[in-house]
């Protein structure tokens, strides 16, 4: 038996010769740079509230704007917005505001590595560890 496969888009795509048992569901997310966009601008809010000395605070704007600028083109730059997401993450948890702020600058940073895939990994494990 062969496969002819055309144009599939999802979330998730199980090409299956034979049969199939799946247990516990199946889940998939498509992220797009819309949402990726959407995401810093959470960030953006967040990092604005966030519990940061003046230094730290234009340090994570210059982050915000790099990210920013990576993801303006139609195929954005996932590896420059990775580097800054890094450099961001590392520091705010540096400074404190990551455990001081939680929820309200984890969950765009872990959203935002999560749009990145492998290239968000670093990140994840940074948040992990925090």
């Amino acid at each position: 038996m062969s496969f002819v496969i055309k144009n599939q888009t999802a979330g998730v795509v199980n090409n299956v010769d034979g049969d199939m048992h799946v247990t516990g569901g199946m889940r998939g997310v498509v992220a797009t740079a819309d949402t990726a966009r959407r995401i810093l601008d959470d960030l953006r809010e967040a990092v604005v509230v966030a519990p940061l000395d003046p230094r730290s605070a234009g340090l994570a704007r210059s982050e915000i704007a790099e990210m920013d600028a990576a993801l303006k083109p139609e195929q954005p730059d996932r590896s420059r917005v990775a580097a800054a997401l890094n450099r961001l993450t590392k520091l705010l948890s540096a400074t404190g505001a990551l455990a001081h702020a939680g929820a309200a600058l984890v969950a765009p940073v872990r959203e935002l590595a999560g749009w990145l895939g492998a290239l968000g990994a670093p990140v994840l494990s940074m948040l992990a560890l925090g």
